[in-house]
Order: C-alpha cells, then structure tokens, then sequence
C-alpha cells in the first residue's frame, strides 16, 4: 500500500506514527494510498524548519523573491496535465475540471510576483522639519495553512504563494483525503529556488491542526472549511495570540427574475450548481425563482440534468465525477429522502405542495450510482420551504434547491436572513435591479449574471456572516495585507548642533 509522505526541510520524509488515513479512489471505492498522520514531533520538525529557513528568506531582495514565484508559476505550467491528473485520481472530479482549478491557482502565483510593486510602502518627506515618515510592510514569519479536499491545488495557492513571495516561512497541512498534490507543488517550489525549508507539508489531520495552532512559532493561519471548525480554529487561534483567517461555509443563492432569460439562467444553474458534483465552497446551491421565473425555469434545468454524464474521470466523456467518500455520498443522498417525487407534469401543480419540496429530478436513479464508487447524480428539488434541512444545511453535493418567492423584496430578504454571505448572483435583463441588488444584498461576492462570482487573483476572496471568521480575506491585496504587518518609521537626521532638551509632546508644526 502506497504511503503519503510529509516534505519537511526540502525533502519528502516518511512518517513515523502510528495512525494511518486511509486515501480512497472516489472513482472505485478502493483504497489506493494511506496518510501516516503527523505526530506532534513531525509537525514541530516542520516548524523547526521553516523558523530556520525565514532569516535568510526574509533577506533575500524583492527581486529575488519574485524570480522564484514566476519560475514556479512555469512548472505548474508545464506540468498541468501531471498535476491536473493525479488530482483527479484521489478527489475524483473530471481531468478537466481539475485543470480548471490549476488555472485558477496560477493566477495567484501571477500576482504573487507582482510583489516588488505590490508591497511599496509609503513615505511623507518634512512630516515635521527635518523628519521624515515612513511605512513598511514586513513578513510575520512562520505561517501555516489548513486547506480543503474540494481543491487541493487551487486553495494553497490562494495561501502560499502570497505568504512566501512576502517573505514568510509556511507549513502546510492539506486535506487527509487527497493529499499526494501538495507534495508535487512542493517539489516544483523547490525546483523554482525556494529554499528548502522554506515550504513544508505535514500529512494528517485534526491532531496536526492543534499541534500547529498550539506552537508559539507560527504567527498566522489560514484555514478554508466547515463554519463549525472555522469557528473552532478562528477562537482556538486567536486565544492563542496568532492571527487568522477562517473561511467557513456557504449556502449560495441565485436569484432569478421574471425577466431574465430562462435558457441561460438554466445553462448558469446548472453550470454553477452540479461542477465538481457540487462539492465547491461557491457552488449555487439555491435557486430563488421570483414570481412566474419557476414555471419556465424548472423544467429547463430538470431537462439538462438528464444530459449529465456522470462517471469516473478516467472516462473523458464524463462531465461529473463522484463524491469524496462513501459517508459524505451517504450524507448528501439522504437529503433527498425528505422531499416527495413528484412526476414533470406536476411540477406547477399547488395542490402537490409538500412542506419538504418537491423531488423533480432523483440523483439515486441515475446508473453510475449502481456500480463501484461514490457516485450520485444530479438532483433538483422545488418548492423548498426555508425551514427544511435542504435550505438550512450546508449540503455539499450535487442537490439543487429551488426557492418560491412572489416579489424582489423577498428574495432580497431571503439570501440577507441566512446565516451565511459568502456568494450571491442575480439573473435579470433590468440593469436597475441588479445594481440595486449589489447594492443591498449582504454577501461577500456577488455576480450579476455570473453564477460563480469568484473574484480574480488581484481582488479577495471571501464572504461576509458565518463565512469568514476574521477581518481579512484571502488572496489578492487583502491577502499580502494578511501575511505581513506595517512599520512606521519616523526618521530625524539633525545637525548635532541644534540639538536640545524637549519634555513636551512631539510637534509636527
């Protein structure tokens, strides 16, 4: 049986404790590799070497650090194929899915190398006679990630490459469930200059975590995940004196509008709710039809959905793969088990309404679910009632729920009650709608006929309410603000002569 190795100061290096995480293929069922979790020695020898190497990284120019981020950025290049591959392998999502989520990680390592101009500081020449003031901006040291299984390429990049290229040290602890990514990335920052010990991966899982936020060499951590464990690393973090960013869940809602164009509406559902089987942070998972939009809208989506080609990525005609594991597949097939099935002509019918929605479109019919692997295929559930499970719950699965409403208001009321803000998107043809629902609606990320409104590498991202514990969100300007800290610098180069005795308060005038 294959075992996932850690990469500690350079170097990939076999654990040595006792407890194994099995690694599953999602595509078979089957056991293909297993995670030998770090024990607190491990992590700490990770720490060891990244406060070793920070010294001499921190020294290293600007210039120097952005070279290493540009060559970086070409190997995961030119090895897309070899990354995008053995992602697929252990998360299951489609070969081509997973070079989607390169692509976007490299446009982090793009504005990573952006750094020389990105973190000039300020300077105020004769802010008092002969002083001058200053800010710069300087790296915090030891910094550690916490990343997802949903995208094991992509999300540490949000995190190491503006971490490093500010000139911290960081220890990454990626997802048990497909982590053999993370030690091909670490091998290709070494082969960009990095210096070893500059990057490191510890294998394992919650017991890694609390090591990592009990050591009192890390200054920072970020972590993507479930609002429940955000919230637990968010407190845990911070009590003990470290600075964090934890990003938690999200339940993204869609509105569509009487006015908006039912074809493409139903194209951006689709498209923005069943990729990667639903298993996305900024995945619709709620479409709110306002007014008449459901009539027409319902069955355009429950008719591309048969169109769905479910099955492993091995086979290139697949257009979505199956979930992480058996449990989580368990999970989310369970959901459809409180709505009622219902047939396509009854769709508008009233008189079928149920508490629990209507079951328009069984995910647990389609064929790839009767054979090996974790598959379950899409699902669409109307009539939702805000008080069930399939509304409330953070799903993560290729389940979409669509909500009635009768007017704007509602809809607008509906995303601004829930308790997460993380993405939003509007379809409508009314310009005045859509900037005033931008302007209303309390969410971190909006799209305006845009179903995924994730933000380029050179704005943030991250949403608002139970989806961000912390003040910063990640990549982009807030992220370099993340991993460094401002110092003000108040210089004086008086003639020896002038100088005298003053008790009172500074003066700038």
């Amino acid at each position: 049986m294959r075992t996932v190795p850690h990469w500690i100061n350079g170097a990939r290096v076999e654990g040595a404790g006792e407890r194994r995480l099995p690694v599953y293929d999602p595509a078979t069922g089957e056991r293909q590799a297993e995670v030998v979790a770090a024990t607190g020695t491990e992590v700490r020898a990770a720490v060891e070497a990244a406060l070793a190497a920070q010294p001499g990284w921190r020294a290293a120019s600007l210039s120097r650090r952005a070279e290493v981020m540009f060559r970086f950025r070409d190997l995961v290049d030119a090895h897309r194929g070899e990354i995008a591959t053995l992602l697929s392998s252990e998360h299951g999502k489609t070969v081509a899915d997973a070079g989607g989520e390169i692509a976007r990680g490299l446009e982090n390592a793009e504005f990573a190398a952006g750094a020389p101009h990105l973190l000039k500081g300020g300077y105020s020449e004769q802010a008092a006679t002969g002083v001058d003031v200053y800010s710069i901006r300087q790296p915090l040291g030891v910094v550690a990630g916490v990343t997802p299984f949903n995208f094991p390429a992509m999300v540490p990049m949000w995190m190491f490459c503006n971490a490093l290229v500010a000139g911290n040290t960081f220890v990454l602890k990626p997802s048990e469930k497909d982590p053999s990514v993370s030690l091909l990335l670490a091998d290709l920052l070494r082969r960009a200059g990095l210096p070893d010990g500059a990057f490191n991966v510890v294998q394992g899982d919650r017991s890694a975590v609390d090591a990592l936020i009990a050591d009192p060499d890390v200054r920072a951590l970020s972590f993507v995940g479930s609002t429940p464990v955000a919230r637990a690393i968010y407190e845990a973090g911070t009590r003990a004196g470290k600075r964090v960013q934890a990003l938690g869940g999200a339940k993204n809602h869609m509105v569509v509008l009487p006015d908006a164009d039912v074809d493409a509406a139903a194209d951006a559902a689709v498209s923005a709710g069943f990729g990667s089987a639903g298993e996305r942070c900024m995945a619709v998972s709620v479409v709110v039809a306002v007014g008449s939009a459901g009539d027409a809208l319902v069955p355009a989506i429950a008719s591309r959905l048969a169109k769905i080609r479910v099955g492993p990525a091995s086979d290139p005609d697949s257009e979505m793969g199956p979930l992480i594991t058996r449990e989580h597949r368990d999970r989310v097939a369970g959901y459809l088990s409180q709505a009622q099935l219902v047939s396509q002509a009854q769709l508008v019918s009233q008189a079928q309404l149920v508490s629990q929605g209507q079951l328009v479109v069984d995910g647990r019919d389609d064929p790839a679910t009767g054979g090996p692997g974790f598959f379950l295929g899409a699902s669409l559930v109307d009539h939702v009632d805000t008080t069930s499970p399939l509304y409330t719950d953070e799903i993560f699965g290729p389940v979409l729920s669509v909500v009635r409403v009768d007017t704007y208001d509602e809809a607008l009321r509906l995303v601004n009650d829930n308790q997460y803000g993380n993405g939003t998107a509007i379809f409508t043809r009314d310009g005045g709608a859509a900037r005033r629902f931008q302007y209303d609606v309390v969410c971190g990320m909006v799209g305006v006929n845009v179903p995924i409104p994730v933000p380029v590498a050179y704005y943030s991202f991250g949403g608002w309410k139970a989806s961000l514990f912390g003040d910063l969100h990640m990549y982009g300007p807030e992220g370099l603000q993340f991993y460094t800290r401002t110092k003000v610098v108040t210089s004086r180069w008086p003639d020896p002569a002038t100088s005298e005795v003053d008790l009172g308060f500074p003066k700038v005038r």
